[in-house]
């Protein structure tokens, strides 16, 4: 918006040329969103404290010895990230490019859904929330919206195809099978990140390290030289994306600062399933869905833990793990919660930087 407004009198004030850099409009996202969430982040978990009284229900049997610091603890607390996101987003980004509008979609989208699921627990007082059906109704419908917004924006080259990663010149044409691919890519990754948010700061770390990555994704996909030079696929305006990278980084750090351990709020569905869609929505619209895996290895871990544990449960009647998703097996262990956050945030590290490694190796 002030992008938008102010790039109007370069003319008179030379120093507003600064609005057009996506570079400096990304660093004031960054300080935007995080003084937000500083700024109003006490009395947001005065206030859903006083919504909530018992807060999010707990499964007894998940934490040793740790069940007392976590009772009480409310919920819905991506409600502080969502609202410093949107509001220091809309501030910064150019408002005249679809892509954000879509992002900003799909963060809404899925937040609401995250937050009727989180009101459900409350007052059914159970982990439960609304039915597994009707959710993932409503994130596909999200989804396949979105995807069709940015089919409307794509170049027609890269619409419905897929880039894959080591190859510079290799786009796998999947037509219509496409948005099905992408419908999963943004649902799958909306979800994962769901079930990495178990631990105290352990989900908004590893969203954060994620976002970074494609923040850059963004920014070199969306310039034409730099496309060029590291032969990636040319994503015209994507570099907008970068900016909204860096609001959610910096809620991300405002977040934690309320988040770490022992946490005064948690996130809930309302804050994971938004982030998550956000990220796969990025991955589809900068084409690299396929690199989102690898920079995502903690949330496929998560993921496959549960898989796995299912399946194996089912055929066996045996369990591979304690307890699924695997944060959780760790936790059974008696490995203390803070060392599994900072253990799991080294892992989403190293998965970062071998998936910007792709960029390179092509």
């Amino acid at each position: 918006m002030l992008h938008y407004f102010l790039t109007q009198y370069i003319d008179q004030f030379s120093f507003l040329n600064l609005f057009r850099y996506i570079t400096f409009r990304t660093g004031a996202a960054i300080f935007t969103s995080f003084f937000l969430c500083i700024l109003f982040g006490e009395r947001i978990i005065s206030w859903l404290k006083s919504l909530q009284n018992e807060g999010q229900p707990i499964r007894e049997y998940l934490h040793n010895g740790n069940l007392e610091g976590k009772k009480g603890t409310p919920t819905m607390g991506g409600i502080m990230i969502l609202g410093s996101v949107i509001i220091s987003s809309l501030l910064w980004t150019e408002i005249t490019n679809l892509y954000v509008w879509v992002v900003l979609f799909v963060a809404v989208g899925f937040g609401v859904l995250g937050l009727v699921d989180d009101y459900a627990k409350l007052t059914k007082k159970s982990h439960a929330g609304i039915k597994g059906k009707a959710k993932l109704a409503g994130q596909l419908f999200i989804g396949i919206v979105a995807i069709y917004l940015v089919s409307i924006k794509m170049p027609l080259n890269l619409s419905t195809h897929l880039a894959v990663p080591f190859f510079k010149n290799l786009l796998i044409d999947l037509s219509l099978f496409f948005y099905v691919f992408a419908a999963f890519v943004i649902v799958g990754t909306s979800n994962a990140v769901n079930l990495t948010d178990g631990l105290d700061g352990l989900a908004t770390g590893c969203v954060m390290i994620a976002v970074c990555c494609f923040g850059l994704i963004a920014y070199l996909a969306g310039n034409v030289n730099y496309s060029e030079y590291l032969q990636l696929h040319a994503v015209p305006d994507a570099g907008e994306l970068s900016v909204i990278c860096g609001a959610i980084f910096g809620a991300g750090l405002g977040f934690l600062w309320f988040n770490a351990q022992p946490a005064q709020v948690f996130m809930g569905d309302t804050g994971s399933l938004s982030l998550g869609g956000i990220l796969g929505t990025m991955a589809v619209i900068t084409k690299h869905e396929i690199v989102l895996a690898i920079i995502g290895g903690v949330f496929v871990m998560e993921t496959m833990s549960v898989i796995l544990q299912v399946f194996f449960f089912k055929r066996t009647g045996k369990r591979i793990f304690l307890m699924s998703p695997i944060h959780h097996h760790f936790e059974k262990k008696g490995w203390k919660e803070s060392k599994i956050v900072i253990r799991f945030w080294i892992m989403a590290i190293i998965f970062a930087l071998i998936g910007l490694a792709t960029l390179k190796l092509r």
